[in-house]
Parts: structure tokens; C-alpha cells; sequence
């Protein structure tokens, strides 16, 4: 039987679209399973665990954000804006977005949509807290419209406060987090750990 992945991210975190695709990919060549798990950070998970929100780091830190997407991005060449139009934004709609994908259509879709969200964010400069938004990326994944509907039910809800609560007691503070078996890797830059431990 193969491995799971359980991924917790933020929709609008820029660490998780930089690693979203490769992700993916090993899971892919791994015969591995997907959870897609995103979660309140900034509302939830931060508070508890010392992460601030990123206006409120130090300008040393902030500074070198930058530098490291910089980095990343020409690294993993993968476009990015380092400051996007439509950041910082919410991403609660988006997260249940992707949940309701899950919920319909399963992990696939859910991967998908994050997928477009994350690059819409990073890649596009669009707005993900704009539901017009997100009903174009629906249509440009080929899925139901529909779906943005049922993002707004309470079962949608409930699971993005689960997944959020999940990652609490794992032990998640910050975004991206791969865990398999109960063991963390945070950050996309552990993707190769992730390799080596879904190798095992």
C-alpha cells in the first residue's frame, strides 16, 4: 500500500506554490497518496505557535524573504512576483474552494485547483479573494462551476477547521508542512526529504 502526503499550506502562500508542482510530481513517482489539507495560518495556526504575520517581521526578515523567493523562483524557474498586485489577501474562499473540489471530485481536483490559486496569486497577479476569480479558475481546470457554490457550505467550512486543528496537533507552524507517519518537513526547500522518505 502506498504512502500519504498530508499537505498543509496556505492558498496564498508563495513557500507553497514554489513547491505545489513538485510536490505533485513526487507523490506521482512515488505511488503516493495526497491529502490536501489547506489551513487558516495567519488566523489560527500563527497565534499558537509564534508566527507573525508577515507586516509584522522584522524588517531584517522581510528583506530576506524577498531575496530567498528571488532565489527560488529563477532557481526552480518558476515565475513569480515578488510583490504581487493582490497580496497580502485572504484566502479562506480560496481554502474552501479547494476543499469543495476535494470533497466532489477528490484529491485530484483538489490538487488542481490549488494549483491555479497558488499560480493566480504568485504567477498572474489576480486576486484569489475575488469569487469572479475563482469561478474563471474552475472553468480554466475544466471543472463545475458549481463547485464555488458548494465552497460556501457548512461541510466545506467544517473541514477547513478540522484540517486547521490537524495541523495544530501535528504539530504545524508554518507553510508549506509535508507530514508522513507523524514526522514534519516544513518548507517547499525539504521536498528532497520528502523524496527520500516516501523512498523508505
Amino acid at each position: 500500500m502506498g504512502r500519504t502526503v498530508d499537505y498543509y499550506f496556505a492558498p496564498q502562500s508563495p513557500w507553497a506554490y514554489l513547491g505545489h508542482q513538485r510536490l505533485a510530481e513526487i507523490a506521482h513517482r512515488a505511488g503516493a497518496a495526497v491529502r490536501v489539507m489547506p489551513i487558516d495560518l495567519g488566523g489560527k495556526v500563527f497565534p499558537i505557535s509564534g508566527g507573525l504575520p508577515l507586516g509584522q517581521r522584522a524588517p531584517q526578515r522581510q528583506a530576506y524573504r524577498l531575496v530567498e523567493l528571488q532565489r527560488f523562483s529563477e532557481h526552480l524557474g518558476a515565475p513569480l512576483n515578488l510583490k504581487p498586485k493582490y497580496f497580502p489577501v485572504g484566502g479562506d474562499d480560496a481554502a474552501r474552494l479547494i476543499i469543495a473540489a476535494d470533497i466532489a471530485q477528490g484529491a485530484q481536483a483538489a490538487m488542481a485547483v490549488a494549483g491555479a490559486v497558488l499560480s493566480a496569486c504568485w504567477a498572474q497577479e489576480r486576486n484569489i479573494a475575488d469569487e469572479k476569480v475563482l469561478a474563471q479558475l474552475l472553468v480554466e481546470q475544466g471543472l463545475p462551476a458549481g463547485l464555488l457554490e458548494q465552497s460556501h457550505s457548512q461541510a466545506a467550512q467544517e473541514r477547513y477547521e478540522a484540517y486547521t486543528q490537524q495541523a495544530i496537533d501535528a504539530g504545524v507552524f508554518g507553510a508549506p508542512s509535508y507530514v508522513i507517519d507523524g514526522e514534519i518537513f516544513w518548507g517547499q526547500d525539504r521536498l528532497d526529504f520528502v523524496e527520500r522518505a516516501l523512498a523508505r
